[in-house]
């Protein structure tokens, strides 16, 4: 699934790599890989074609 962080956009597109509980690892085109905390940063997913 591909994603983009709310209030970082210029971390630009991710691919989410893998979900443990609330934990989402996601490798971001600018930022690369970062874990995320879903219980507190709710991630936009992205069509394809807006990729």
């Amino acid at each position: 699934m591909r994603v983009r962080h709310p209030s970082l956009p210029d971390w630009g597109v991710g691919q989410i790599q893998s979900v443990v509980g609330d934990r989402v690892t996601v490798n971001f085109e600018h930022a690369g890989k970062v874990l995320i905390n879903a219980a507190i940063i709710d991630l936009e997913p992205i069509d394809d074609a807006e990729a």
